[in-house]
């Protein structure tokens, strides 16, 4: 039975999403270990569908001001994919690689964005490489975007270009832990009905 909306989706989809986050985590913490030159360790994921509207108490509130990193899927699926990190782990990433002192998010360089762009094409990449892996699809991720927002301008963004889709979203969050702390990290997947039908017939689960 085809689902024609996120309601639907039952324990065994859930599951299956969370393996896939539980792979795509696992790849990006092999990566960003490498990057920043530390180990990072991750929990298991936890998969929620949520509102895009209430999405934001998920996220410290529609004031907190955190880095959203939006990549637009496209090939064999369509949707969008964002990833939230707040702006200690941007600040971290960003003196670490660039061997800055940077303060605050909310004057970055065109090259400390680069710099963040690079992170967050690696966690999407690392979620998509996953999902394309295990369902056989081809599925290709636009160059991310960039911006330093509170949490309710940030989410209105998928909630305009995907209002045709849906009004939820599976929403991903992940623990990655290292020696020196751990960071909450969340990833909000946005697909189309249509694409998340066959990601769900390519992973064997109709």
């Amino acid at each position: 039975m085809s689902i024609e909306n996120l309601e639907q989706l039952s324990d065994m989809h859930i599951d299956v999403l969370r393996e896939l986050g539980n792979i795509g985590a696992g790849n990006a913490a092999t990566s960003l270990s490498a990057m920043l030159d530390r180990t990072i360790n991750m929990s298991t994921p936890s998969i929620k569908i949520l509102e895009i509207n209430d999405a934001s108490e998920s996220l410290g509130g529609p004031e907190n001001v955190v880095v959203g990193i939006l990549g637009r899927l496209s090939g064999d699926i369509d949707g969008l994919i964002m990833f939230i990190i707040e702006q200690d782990l941007a600040l971290s990433a960003i003196n670490y690689l660039l061997h800055n002192n940077t303060k605050s998010c909310t004057e970055l360089t065109d090259i400390e964005y680069s710099a963040l762009a690079e992170i967050g094409n690696i966690m999407i990449s690392s979620y998509i490489r996953a999902m394309a892996e295990l369902s056989g699809l081809h599925i290709l991720t636009s160059v991310p975007g960039v911006n330093v927002d509170m949490v309710g301008a940030l989410l209105s963004v998928p909630a305009i270009l995907m209002e045709d889709f849906s009004d939820r979203i599976i929403f991903i969050e992940n623990d990655f832990i290292s020696p020196q702390d751990t960071i909450t990290a969340n990833m909000l997947l946005v697909p189309s009905i249509d694409s998340l039908n066959k990601i769900m017939v390519g992973l064997g689960i109709v």
